[in-house]
């Protein structure tokens, strides 16, 4: 292999005009997928947390689901970063060596007090649970009786009362534990924004409310999976229920009116959250636009010409307007809803897309282009890496830790 071929990017970039020799689109579809899946992580707690800290008691089926499914994400979220590296093994130097003299290396101090936040808000809300599991396996033959007994006996840590005092201050605990983890879930996405937005020498990345957009979509982007994989699950439930000769504690139209009417329910905080969201990335557009700094021409002709479609039509008219217009309009139903979230997902993707991706599309010469090609069918481990496939592994990858983790920690049950 030649030195020129070992460039890193060389294989997805396309140059147009006047680009310098050694410009390509260096951070491509592994860094898209990185402030994405952390912000899956911060909104999908936020939702939990509208229950545990802001008493939503009509999110109380969707809290516990969130809480697992955002802990499922968070360890996700630092893979495509380990995917980005030549060396994946540098990634671990930012979890064993924290500090705050740069925005990524104290991603390493915030991720572990998150994880740690997660963890046990996850345990005082299924710490009855274990106790029960142990009491109810306890006489019980099999190998895998024996097993997972051994592991609600490990889960217990110890802590086996469950008398009504005690669930009260787990309670307490859990309440805490999420009015704690609101702001350091924020800030956890929000120093991704705050990468992008203190890059001064990127005219499209430098601006003050790059955090704030970036967590605003964030919470977005997790309620609306939350809202879509809760929704598959209870389908899948009805189907299972009408399909199944075996008498069952619910009925499929039990299961189907209480999807309906929790999906109803969070819609409404989602389209809260959309409102805001919108509204500050078209400020940030319109403040540009009025500004008109040295650097406009060159963003003007991305934003309106090159990355026109991207920006305009797929990100705003059908990952924003479309869905925001489907939510609101009267008689929501399921079916219609899953369809708008997944046009709300892809909004929030292109949104990612467009500021990593589009952020690179103009030369520091502001005289010249490049375009960034993706790599669908992988001939090499780098291209496999920073390809399609590669951010399809990542995606995949929570919804697998969820499927495991749910059989020890079943996040939607029905008594």
């Amino acid at each position: 292999m030649t030195e020129e071929w070992s460039v890193h990017g060389l294989e997805w970039t396309i140059k147009e005009l006047f680009v310098y020799p050694n410009e390509y689109i260096y951070w491509s579809i592994q860094i898209v997928m990185y402030p994405l899946m952390t912000g899956l992580v911060a909104g999908a707690f936020v939702l939990s947390s509208l229950y545990h800290v802001f008493g939503q008691k009509d999110l109380k089926d969707m809290a516990k689901f969130s809480l697992v499914f955002s802990f499922a994400l968070l360890i996700v979220a630092p893979m495509p970063l380990m995917f980005h590296l030549q060396q994946p093994l540098r990634g671990l130097e930012v979890f064993f060596t924290p500090h705050f003299t740069s925005a990524i290396s104290a991603f390493g101090i915030v991720f572990f007090t998150y994880s740690m936040i997660v963890a046990s808000e996850i345990w005082f809300v299924y710490r009855r649970f274990f106790v029960e599991q142990v009491s109810s396996l306890e006489g019980k033959e099999g190998i895998g009786n024996t097993l997972k007994r051994f592991i609600y006996r490990m889960l217990t840590l110890g802590a086996y009362d469950i008398s009504e005092e005690a669930l009260r201050k787990d309670e307490r605990a859990i309440k805490i534990l999420a009015a704690v983890g609101i702001p350091v879930a924020c800030f956890l996405h929000g120093y991704a924004g705050f990468i992008f937005g203190s890059v001064k020498a990127n005219a499209l990345w430098m601006t003050p409310l790059m955090p704030v957009i970036f967590i605003m979509s964030a919470i977005v982007s997790g309620i609306a999976l939350c809202m879509l994989t809760y929704i598959v699950i209870m389908e899948w439930k009805k189907f299972r229920i009408r399909t199944s000769s075996r008498p069952r504690q619910l009925t499929a139209e039990e299961v189907g009116g209480a999807e309906v009417d929790l999906v109803k329910k969070s819609s409404r905080y989602l389209l809260g959250f959309m409102v805001v969201a919108i509204t500050l990335e078209i400020l940030d557009l319109v403040f540009r636009g009025y500004t008109a700094v040295k650097s406009w021409d060159i963003l003007r002709s991305v934003i309106y010409g090159k990355d026109f479609v991207n920006i305009f039509i797929l990100q705003y008219t059908f990952g924003n307007l479309i869905p925001f217009v489907m939510l609101l309009l009267p008689g929501l139903t399921v079916r219609r809803t899953a369809v708008a979230l997944v046009l709300v997902i892809f909004g929030v993707f292109m949104m990612r897309w467009n500021v990593v991706i589009g952020g690179q599309a103009f030369s520091l010469s502001f005289a010249g282009y490049m375009h960034y090609h993706l790599p669908v069918i992988p001939h090499s481990f780098e291209t496999y890496k920073e390809g399609l496939f590669g951010a399809l592994t990542i995606a995949v990858m929570p919804f697998v830790l969820f499927w495991g983790i749910n059989k020890l920690l079943p996040s939607l049950r029905y008594k």
